[in-house]
């Protein structure tokens, strides 16, 4: 019998006579909506449960008043400032762009304090940092200019790749994060959310098959012994690529029934957002007086935007990877349009970032420290000099003129 043969015969009957990981019960349909973390209740929103976006409004009308209270302590009087939201996208190894434009909007002397941040995957591992200021842009350099595919994930054997969770185990990356994030940076967190800035990450439920958004600011200002290992949690969570990277289990409770929730990379679900279109901010802001408050969006796509041509070889694993990568592409560029018809709808001024089709570096794997270094350059530089925000989404300008002939 051939070697090949036999080695193949060996992992077929080791998949078969093995179990799969346990774990505690998923959260039955009926009580998907009621379910909480002991200690730390409210601070999530489930997409889809309308008790959860009655929250979020709630949330959005207190970070407004926390504002006003914050501006007036500073001596601030009339109109407050415009909002400045960003939004972080997902994109693995190619947020050392996003790293590279916020370290170069810096330099460029004219970043704002954002009110609102959010993250998805690598851009859930850049908004924490994005949010706390510029005193973190070193952080972010060296982040995505140093590290390599070492820092981010340990290969599992096949044996245990096949019967396990996932290829790969992604304990330096857990390692990397509990590095940089620990209580004084939640603490610096929780300073920012008392002055009513929003820090937000999603993740996707995979039990329910929805989004999850995630408040870390509010997070961050709780003193519970859970919450910072927590926090760490939701960003490794959103950055769980399913079948990479292993998902996050996180315990919850229902009537002081345990529980488990199975969460992955946010870009299961989106690949960016800014809030939920369900968020009526015209609404809110009517009901607080700041309806005539000037609203912005800046999104971050961690990714090209153009199609990327390459020549398929005829094999299982690559047409499958190809058409995984292809619909992540045409994911993110939906959610791109998504955004833009909600800001337009909003009145929020709509600015896009991406990385352009002139950037045409090769990685030699995934987290090339070379590659990333390079991608960081083109960010910064073109931030520096003063970044040519995208009005639209690509290609909308060209349709919204022809239709007008």
């Amino acid at each position: 019998m051939a070697i090949t043969t036999l080695i193949g015969l060996l992992v077929l009957l080791c998949v078969q006579g093995c179990t799969t990981l346990t774990r505690q019960p998923a959260v039955p349909p009926g009580l998907q909506n009621q379910a909480q973390i002991p200690g730390l209740e409210n601070i999530r929103y489930r997409i889809g449960n309308p008790q959860d976006q009655v929250a979020m409004a709630r949330e959005a009308a207190e970070s407004v008043t926390r504002e006003q209270a914050y501006l007036a302590s500073q001596g601030h009087r009339g109109p407050l400032p415009p909002a400045v939201f960003l939004a972080i996208s997902g994109g693995g190894d190619d947020g050392a762009f996003g790293a590279g434009l916020l370290n170069g909007w810096t330099v460029a002397g004219n970043r704002p304090a954002f009110k609102l941040v959010t993250g998805v995957s690598t851009g859930a591992l850049t908004a924490p940092f994005a949010f706390a200021g510029p005193t973190y842009d070193a952080t972010l350099k060296q982040v995505y200019t140093t590290i390599s595919a070492k820092d981010i994930a340990q290969p599992r054997n096949l044996i245990v790749a096949l019967t396990g969770d996932a290829m790969a185990d992604n304990a330096p990356l857990w390692k990397l994060i509990a590095k940089h994030v620990d209580r004084a940076f939640l603490d610096v967190i929780a300073a920012e959310y008392a002055k009513g800035r929003l820090l937000l990450v999603g993740t996707t439920d995979l039990d329910a098959r929805r989004g999850v958004i995630w408040n870390l600011s509010k997070l961050a200002t709780s003193r519970d012994p859970k919450a910072l290992e927590l926090f760490r949690t939701l960003m490794v969570a959103s950055a769980a690529i399913p079948g990479a990277f292993p998902p996050t289990m996180i315990d919850v409770e229902v009537d002081g029934r345990r529980y488990q929730e199975m969460h992955v990379d946010g870009g299961a679900t989106a690949q960016v957002f800014v809030y939920p279109p369900s968020l009526d901010i015209r609404a809110g802001a009517r009901k607080l007086g700041t309806a005539q408050r000037a609203r912005r969006a800046y999104i971050i796509r961690n990714s090209r935007l153009d199609p990327e041509w390459a020549q398929v070889d005829r094999s299982t694993m690559t047409i499958a990877g190809r058409a995984i990568s292809s619909l992540i592409h045409t994911q993110g560029i939906g959610d791109l349009f998504r955004i833009y018809l909600t800001t337009q709808r909003d009145g929020v001024d709509f600015n896009l970032a991406y990385i352009p089709d002139s950037f045409t570096a090769q990685r030699k794997e995934d987290f090339d420290t070379e590659y990333m270094r390079k991608l960081f350059a083109v960010g910064y530089e073109m931030a520096a000099k003063g970044y040519p925000w995208q009005k639209t989404p690509p290609g909308f300008a060209f349709k919204s003129n022809t239709a007008q002939r």
